[in-house]
């Protein structure tokens, strides 16, 4: 990354969206973290110093959404990566002990990952058209977060493989649209990382995911989502493309 980098991440509040930003930080960026978690949110952008800023924001708000996109480019500079990591998965059966699963619950995990993640995507893409392209043509990267669950998900989890597998569905189609404005679009499937959203899992459940990894046997590091981040941002002929970072796990049904 260069010192001319300026990234919006959102979700960048804690886990592999607060990685991310220390990466661009430390490789001489600056970074605007979108997150509805006020205390970690400043809390990140205080240990990380003047170059980020933290804005307290729900990403499924339409028009706010786009209005701090607007101010952060016209504030900051223009916007060339918008990292998308904001999501949360409540495990939830479709038939169980409370009868069926909640509508309600089903729905608010679409908003938040799915509607959220394409509500940060369009706002992005509206502020990086107007960028000075570099020498491949290229005026921004914005970059997904899915998971394996879109493609493997397990029992309790149809609400969330169904928001990241939507993730996965756009990317291509919204890449091959945007190609035109010189914006790149990808997303990373992450396997089991040491994150919040994990730590929120039950101990018995936790143990099994993580005895079902092959090599390496272990759960991921934030920091490895973060420094393919960097890679696809710097690495022009990657477009369009839902990258597995998972070592190679396949997650059984249960």
């Amino acid at each position: 990354m260069n010192n001319n980098l300026n990234a919006i991440i959102s979700g960048g509040a804690s886990g592999l969206g607060a990685s991310t930003a220390e990466n661009i930080i430390t490789s001489g960026g600056k970074v605007t973290i979108l997150d509805i978690q006020e205390e970690f949110g400043k809390e990140t952008a205080n240990k990380l110093g003047e170059k980020c800023n933290f804005i307290k924001v729900d990403i499924t708000e339409e028009t706010i959404v786009q209005e701090y996109f607007i101010k952060v480019s016209k504030e900051t500079g223009p916007i060339s990566l918008s990292v998308n990591c904001a999501g949360i998965g409540t495990p939830a059966k479709v038939l169980n002990k409370d009868g069926s699963h909640s509508l309600a619950l089903y729905t608010k995990i679409i908003n938040v990952n799915l509607i959220g993640t394409f509500n940060c995507i369009k706002a992005a893409a509206y502020v990086m058209q107007n960028n000075q392209p570099n020498s491949e043509g290229t005026r921004g990267v914005i970059v997904n977060t899915a998971s394996i669950a879109a493609f493997d998900g397990q029992v309790g989890q149809a609400a969330y493989s169904a928001s990241k597998s939507g993730i996965v569905g756009m990317t291509l189609p919204i890449a091959r649209e945007l190609a035109r404005n010189g914006i790149r679009v990808n997303t990373i499937a992450p396997g089991l990382f040491d994150t919040p959203l994990l730590a929120g899992l039950p101990d018995e459940a936790k143990e099994s995911l993580i005895s079902s990894t092959l090599h390496p046997h272990r759960l991921g590091q934030p920091k490895e989502y973060a420094s393919l981040v960097r890679h696809i941002y710097e690495n022009e002929m990657l477009n369009g493309e839902t990258i597995r970072l998972d070592g190679s796990l396949r997650m059984a049904p249960r």
